[in-house]
């Protein structure tokens, strides 16, 4: 074979993976190493990984290895003993302990320095989540630390000389100076994240053991300092000798500050500068596009970055073959998510009232389901048995949504939690908006929306709309105004309505005084102009209180759209707030409309909550940089659909089939928790602390192609079988 005809190493790399019983074709051809950008994509993995497990599982397994590193201190102790001192055989089992760290997959702080800082890097974690790692590592290898020290100093473990050994290496660190020390544990540092990095280069684990334990002997054979060691030390000084708290050349209070921080401290920079960034910018532009879709950024934004709390999701693998399928389509996409098949037809059909404005209209269903905390999405059929049922069950949903002449698209999502997944769905999916329903009956009503740090950063990914339904009627619209993108947005539902269920609209505006009655009277009609609702009602109240304007309005009424204020919409649905109060006080149906903005941190900290009534200002938002989409069409479709004229809660769909459904997806559900029940389902998104985020791996995503293709067909057969008919 000529040079030419070589194969080159990609080609021969695919031929090695695509072999079935994986023997290369060529045994030179088999790469003994990994490039930096394939280390630096298995390394953010596992921090994805590790970023996105719960305060429970982060400080438990920083607890084991704060006990693994008591081994170290012990066997350090004992063998310097045993040796009399010996330079290299006391030291030989100085590792052990690292060596149960790296096997048992613990978390030790000091490797912490390479995975989640990587993440952090790309912007796929944010720095308060680093921060927030970082300190419940921290804090279970300090507790595991300061317990085992307790069980060398009372349990009688060291004894003869291997006291005495173990008090000498205790104070070493005490005579050292906090310069000398820093830079002592910034080495010992740069081993430790060094250890990281070539063990997920290793290509096999008899190599990554030794680099390992060669890694780790250069510390006690350099006369290094790790913080978790010393903190060990400090307190088995404490414990064995009840050295004071302070006011000493050797006590509590030195050895914490003196010692245990600057440790710390050079442990943190040796790893994240003299590994963690030299490694990144050593490697190339591309080094996550393998693992990303194309054309697709998921970096947090910089806000996101500074002062939020996600971590970005796991990003391998964001997608799958059918999401992907969701990005190309064109069109203006709304998606629904639901909780109930059985009752949330309403919402479908407002959805797909709202879409078929639109010449390209589409509405994507997903049905959320919650699974319990303890049932494993990740492994068994659990996601797909549930996603077969849910399928199944939103049928008539279909069928509803395809009487307004839009396409169909119908997903199922099986997770741990529930108003989150919406989120990440719309994040995953980009529709133009969501319509979702709020109410007693919605697994997320009891949701906490975003936490205050959450909503001063985050941004939504697309229009949202949010329902609360009281036997959804459209037929008399009300919409409270003083200008701002969001009235923007409910202007243009209003618009929908009005022209495909002639809706009958009117438009409100509060002032503070009988002397402003004229300006508001100018701004309405100005403000109907701008949004083609000539044809509205107009009514300006002069009482000054918006809430109980919106009350004696929305008497008559069957639907307030009421856009969000100042505060913004999400972190409202869950304090007390304007909208709530509106939702409770009023009969109607109350839909709820945010458009994404670019509010400043001024704006999201120091807002009223109110929009003004100065009919120049209304929300201080540049309408340029809202991201929203029109939800009318360019053109009106000509005339009433069929269908138009009929009421939009024409009968909710049959529930027969989606209730057995429902108690069928119950029923895998409560098998595979070992039979939790529904109201523990429904509760579940409470019981773990706030800050969790649940793995990727424990969310079941399911899209129904199939079903919707055969429920499509079956329409079109239907509507030639009329046209045959006539």
């Amino acid at each position: 074979m000529t040079d030419s005809e070589q194969p080159d190493d990609d080609s021969m790399r695919e031929v090695v993976e695509r072999s079935r019983s994986g023997a290369p074709a060529v045994g030179e051809a088999v790469r003994d190493r990994f490039s930096s950008d394939e280390v630096f994509q298995r390394i953010i993995a596992a921090a994805d990984e590790e970023v996105t497990s719960g305060s429970r599982e982060l400080f438990f397994s920083g607890l084991a290895a704060g006990l693994a590193i008591t081994i170290t201190f012990m066997l350090y102790a004992s063998l310097t003993a045993a040796t009399d001192s010996h330079p290299v055989l006391s030291v030989l089992l100085y590792p052990l302990g690292f060596i149960y760290i790296i096997i048992g997959g613990y978390q030790l702080y000091t490797e912490n320095t390479l995975p989640p800082v990587a993440l952090t890097l790309e912007r796929l974690a944010s720095l308060p989540t680093l921060l927030r790692h970082w300190t419940i590592v921290l804090a279970g290898n300090f507790v595991g630390g300061g317990i085992g020290a307790l069980v060398l100093s009372y349990g009688g473990v060291f004894t003869g000389d291997t006291v005495d050994a173990a008090r000498y290496i205790s104070e070493g660190g005490f005579g050292v100076g906090t310069v000398p020390l820093f830079f002592k544990a910034a080495m010992a540092g740069l081993v430790v994240a060094g250890v990281v990095w070539v063990g997920f280069a290793s290509t096999d684990s008899v190599s990554r053991m030794l680099v390992v334990y060669l890694a780790f002997l250069a510390i006690p054979l350099g006369d290094l300092f790790h913080v978790v060691v010393s903190f060990t030390e400090v307190l088995y000084l404490f414990f064995e000798y009840s050295i004071p708290l302070y006011g000493a050349e050797i006590s509590l209070y030195s050895g914490m500050v003196g010692f245990v921080v600057p440790v710390l401290l050079g442990n943190t920079i040796g790893g994240v500068v003299l590994v963690t960034l030299v490694n990144y910018f050593q490697t190339s532009e591309e080094r996550l596009e393998e693992a990303r879709f194309e054309g697709v950024s998921r970096r947090l934004t910089v806000p996101e970055w500074v002062f939020g709390r996600a971590a970005g999701r796991s990003y391998v693998p964001i997608l799958d073959a059918t999401e992907a399928t969701l990005f190309a389509g064109e069109g203006y996409r709304i998606m629904v998510p639901i909780t109930n098949p059985r009752t949330d037809g309403p919402i479908v059909r407002l959805a797909a009232r709202l879409a078929s404005s639109h010449e390209d209209g589409v509405v994507h269903i997903v049905h959320v389901v919650q699974a319990p905390e303890r049932m494993s999405l990740s492994s068994g059929d659990a996601g797909q048995r549930i996603a077969n049922v849910s399928a199944q069950g939103m049928a008539d949903l279909r069928s509803t949504a395809a009487e307004y002449d839009v396409d169909v698209s119908t997903s199922t999502v099986v997770s741990h939690r529930s108003f989150e997944e919406v989120f990440n769905m719309a994040r995953r999916t980009r529709p133009d908006a969501v319509l979702m329903g709020w109410g007693d009956d919605q697994l997320w009503s009891a949701a906490r929306a975003e936490r205050p740090i959450d909503e001063l950063t985050n941004q939504l990914p697309c229009d949202f709309l949010i329902l609360n339904e009281h036997e959804l009627d459209t037929s008399r619209v009300l919409i409270p105004t003083s200008g701002g993108p969001d009235s923007d947005l409910s202007a243009e539902v209003a618009k929908v309505l009005a022209d495909t269920a002639d809706a009958d609209v009117t438009l409100l505006h509060v002032v503070d005084g009988p002397e402003n009655r004229g300006q508001g009277e100018l701004f309405l009609a100005n403000w109907a102009e701008e949004h083609g609702l000539e044809n509205a009602e107009l009514v300006v109240d002069d009482g000054g209180d918006v809430e109980a304007g919106i009350c004696d309005a929305a008497a008559d009424k069957t639907l307030v759209i009421i856009g969000a204020t100042e505060k913004g919409l999400l972190s409202r649905l869950v304090s007390d707030s304007l909208h709530l109060d509106v939702i409770h006080d009023v009969d109607a149906s109350v839909l709820l409309t945010e458009r994404p903005s670019s509010r400043s941190l001024r704006e999201r900290l120091f807002g009223s909550g109110r929009r003004a009534t100065d009919v120049s200002g209304g929300v201080e938002r540049d309408p340029e940089r809202s991201e929203g989409t029109d939800v009318r069409s360019a053109e009106t479709r000509d005339g009433d659909r069929d269908g138009a004229g009929r009421d939009p809660d024409d009968g909710s769909p049959d529930g027969g089939s989606d209730a057995a459904a429902d108690a069928a997806v119950d029923e895998v559900t409560e098998d595979d928790a070992d039979g939790a029940d529904a109201d523990e389902t429904a509760e579940s998104a409470d019981d773990g602390p706030e800050d969790e985020q649940p793995h990727l791996d424990e969310t079941f995503i399911a899209d129904h192609d199939e079903a919707d293709e055969e429920a499509a067909d079956e329409a079109d057969d239907d509507a030639d079988r009329g046209d045959d008919a006539r």
